[in-house]
């Protein structure tokens, strides 16, 4: 077997012990009350929040600037039978708040209609021609989710041809916004809103809930969107804490007791046997939503989430699963290709980013390959390609550094660009990509931190296997739905060895039974960690990280550990925040 990819773990802060002991009791154990402190959970009344998420919890739709002038400005759309648009991207974000915010207005109009963009005559966002549609389809009011806060050109050209617009987005505000009937983001400077972290579906649900408020509809009424929330929660990234919590909890509940036609239908063509949660969604639901916008049009994902009955949702399904494959395809042959380039030339192996262009790449798969080469690299990563006589392309990064400001600070460069810490999107002039390169390569070495160089896995907490009891494994249960902002706790364990049952499965997974000391063994997978088969196999101890999982087969759930990450030995296994000794040690 090769040599394994180190990686540095790093042990999370400890926690107060006094706050843990105010959390210890019968159905509490130290472990759990030491990872609930960890996250900020130190009160009792906090934990009882925390532990029973409750949609009264949501905060009032009308503490968000300019929610009031969104709901008036529908209500006398509805009143006086105007024609609506919901205009949404071609995203799992933007199809959810469209499917969403359709759906709900349908009760009471028939005067509405949806648009979204395509992917490649248009881009990102709301376009001139989306508008111009709008007004040839004589729309009285557009409702933009999921974009429209860096719009304001594009909201000017609407007034200009009498369509009002409201924008739901989440992003970050430019220096000016634009001149909506309403801007709903609780990212504005002036927004007190207490929550700043939802979708863009999770905005559009927010003036669901206020036009439902000013009307006397239940709260209830609303559950059957939750489906459509949670998934756009799941595949934005988004943090899984406050608000985000509770609407996650609450979809997730609907997602696996009735979803609509058109996710179950998504869930039948993955094959799913079990309880999905955040991470589930992330790998099954949302690649297929994507998949629609990427090949062929997001305008399908929107039409299967919307579809009224299962047979109608499965036939719609096969099309989006038909996108899927070929996604998959592209991605494929796509990563290939560019490892091959970065491998090939001695500028691009000895840089600190990833910087690939080729005119002939697929534009919808150039955010996955972008990802895919962070995976393989691990640094700052922007995948381009040619659409329209431009250079587009997308944005990753790696753990802590903020491949947005580091765009920016190439914005004279670009011709568009826009997105967060992690990711973002930009069109360029084709002649710019060498001196883009350049610049951002720069820039990556100016500001990127020594330790943010290395592959790095969090520690929430050391324990031993004889700590993993029916009482934490229950409070770890309690403690989803996981995500960003809540993951699910790694802990490590040290002085391990394989039982004699290792073995590789499927192409390079390690199935693992593990023992410390005169212990019971506890099944374990490794996936994709066929690497260190020859480690385990040498009776030699070795450390572990990991997470506490269940495995499900045949209806019968047992216990599993999800390794992370093996290392060799008990000692030395953990580095201090910021060492660049271990930066060069990893020869980065």
């Amino acid at each position: 077997m090769g040599a394994a990819r180190v990686k540095n773990w790093k042990l999370k802060p400890q926690a107060e012990e006094a706050a843990v002991e105010g959390l210890v009791h019968d159905r509490c154990p130290l472990v759990a009350a030491r990872l609930l402190v960890q996250r900020g959970i130190g009160d009792p009344e906090v934990a009882s929040v925390f532990f029973r998420p409750a949609m009264d919890q949501l905060h009032d739709p009308f503490l968000m600037a300019d929610m009031q002038q969104a709901v008036e400005r529908i209500e006398r759309a509805l009143g006086d039978n105007e024609r609506i648009m919901v205009y949404g991207d071609y995203d799992v974000d933007g199809t959810t708040a469209v499917a969403l915010m359709y759906s709900f207005l349908l009760r009471f109009t028939g005067n509405i209609t949806f648009y979204i963009p395509d992917r490649y005559a248009e881009g990102y966002g709301i376009s001139f021609q989306g508008i111009d549609h709008a007004a040839k389809d004589k729309v009285d009011l557009i409702i933009a989710l999921d974009c429209g806060i860096k719009s304001n050109d594009k909201v000017d050209h609407a007034a200009e041809k009498g369509i009002d617009m409201i924008i739901c987005d989440h992003h970050r505000p430019g220096d000016t916004l634009p001149k909506a009937v309403a801007v709903l983001d609780p990212k504005r400077d002036d927004c007190n809103y207490p929550f700043k972290e939802l979708s863009g579906c999770g905005i559009g649900f927010k003036l669901v809930q206020g036009i439902a408020k000013r009307n006397g509809i239940e709260e209830t009424e609303l559950d059957n969107l939750l489906d459509l929330v949670v998934v756009s929660t799941a595949c934005d990234i988004v943090p899984v804490n406050g608000e985000n919590r509770v609407l996650a909890h609450y979809g997730l509940r609907r997602v696996n007791s009735d979803p609509r036609p058109g996710i179950k239908a998504m869930m039948q063509m993955a094959n799913v046997k079990r309880q999905l949660g955040i991470t589930e969604i992330v790998f099954t639901i949302g690649p297929r939503i994507n998949a629609a916008g990427r090949i062929e049009h997001g305008r399908q994902a929107v039409e299967l989430l919307l579809a009224k009955d299962q047979a109608q949702a499965d036939q719609m399904g096969l099309r989006v699963d038909g996108s899927n494959t070929a996604r998959q395809e592209l991605d494929k042959d796509m990563t290939g290709d560019a490892v091959e380039m970065v491998a090939n030339d001695p500028v691009l192996r000895d840089a600190w980013s990833t910087v690939v262009f080729n005119p002939e790449w697929h534009k919808g798969v150039v955010g996955i390959v972008a990802s895919r080469l962070v995976d393989r690299f691990y640094r700052p990563t922007v995948v381009l390609t040619e659409s329209q006589g431009k250079a587009v392309g997308s944005a990753r990064s790696v753990k802590g550094f903020d491949v947005y400001e580091a765009i920016n600070a190439c914005s004279d460069l670009l011709e568009q660009f826009g997105g967060h810490m992690y990711a973002a999107g930009m069109s360029l002039p084709l002649e710019n990509v060498e001196a883009f390169r350049e610049r951002f390569e720069a820039e990556v070495r100016r500001t990127i931190q020594p330790s943010m160089r290395v592959p790095e896995e969090e520690v929430d907490a050391e324990i031993r296997f004889t700590d993993i009891d029916a009482k934490l494994v229950r409070v770890l249960q309690h403690m989803a739905p996981y995500g960003p902002g809540n993951m699910k706790p790694i802990f490590l364990t040290r002085g391990v060895v394989d039982s004699g049952t290792a073995r590789i499965v499927g192409e390079d997974h390690l199935k693992l039974s593990l023992r410390q000391g005169n212990g019971s063994p506890i099944d374990a997978i490794a996936f994709r960690m066929a690497e260190h088969y020859d480690l385990v196999k040498s009776g030699s101890p070795f450390s572990v990280l990991y997470s506490i999982d269940e495995n499900e087969w045949n209806g019968k759930r047992t216990l599993q550990l999800n390794i992370k990450d093996i290392k060799p030995g008990v000692d030395g296994l953990l580095v201090s925040e910021g060492t660049e000794e271990a930066a060069a040690m990893q020869g980065t």
